[in-house]
């Protein structure tokens, strides 16, 4: 019995192989063809950001060359690295990012595209220029700030700088719970295996709020100041919310040696040798 059902599900992953081939092979033509129709528009604008959402940013060239840029975490010195990978062709973009928000993203981004500040003195009969955001169509998210707040650190009217700085701490901020969110994402990953021996371990338990690791991931839910009703967290970004990574990271590790004494007692032995 086990050895046909062995069999139907390698078949049916066989199947599916070859059924994933045709679809990217496919999607990968359509995708050329729609590039190769815009080939004059791209270059005429000076090529186009497509997505632009921390962690992911995706970009195509003039010469219709895309640039990928994806954020990951360095083991050996415990900080996040962007790398920046050049794709050559569609077919080889269809591999990693799904055909039909690729389309999206050429519409969203005609539609919403940023536009030159040479267009601030343009006629009222001049048509617009769309270009990249920031002198190098490829620079990170934190250059693009900086390049659109540069006066951040000169304001040309004393009054405005409070200001300046409520907006840089909001978007450092916004910035810091993504880190923190990648964190909380990368140990779920890394602890996935493991979950389903160790099952379900409670870190926080109480009258507004609850929070616990397992499988898939951490869960939990709070009521928030002022509110009387909960809040699901299902997600790294809902969780950083509330939770510092540092402290849930610490407060799993102390409920799992509750859980579980010999954990605790091996470490008390092997400090001890």
């Amino acid at each position: 019995m086990d050895g046909q059902r062995n069999e139907l599900l390698a078949e049916m992953a066989r199947d599916a192989a070859l059924d994933r081939s045709e679809f990217l092979a496919r999607s990968g033509e359509q995708l050329e063809r729609f590039l190769r129709d815009q080939a004059d528009r791209l270059a005429a604008i000076g090529g186009l950001t497509l997505i632009d959402d921390d962690p992911d940013y995706l970009a195509i060239a003039p010469d219709g060359t895309f640039r990928s840029r994806s954020r990951v975490y360095d083991d050996a010195t415990g900080e996040w690295h962007s790398e920046t990978e050049i794709i050559e062709t569609g077919g080889e973009l269809v591999e990693l990012y799904n055909p039909a928000d690729i389309f999206a993203a050429f519409a969203d981004a005609a539609r919403d595209g940023v536009w030159s500040d040479a267009d601030a003195d343009r006629g009222p009969g001049d048509a617009p220029s769309m270009t990249i955001d920031g002198a190098d169509p490829y620079a990170g998210a934190a250059d693009r700030w900086a390049a659109g707040h540069a006066e951040a650190t000169a304001p040309a009217e004393p009054r405005s700088a409070p200001a300046m700085l409520y907006e840089l701490a909001l978007d450092f901020q916004e910035r810091s719970q993504h880190a923190e969110a990648g964190l909380i994402e990368q140990f779920e990953n890394a602890a996935n295996a493991l979950m389903s021996t160790v099952g379900s371990v409670v870190i926080v338990d109480d009258l507004d709020e609850h929070l616990e690791f397992g499988l898939p991931g951490f869960r939990g839910r709070v009521i928030p100041e002022g509110d009387t009703g909960w809040t699901d967290l299902d997600t790294p970004e809902s969780i950083v919310r509330f939770y510092d990574p540092t402290d849930v990271f610490g407060d799993l590790a102390d409920a799992v040696a509750e859980a579980f004494p010999e954990v605790a007692n091996s470490e008390s032995d092997g400090d001890d040798a």
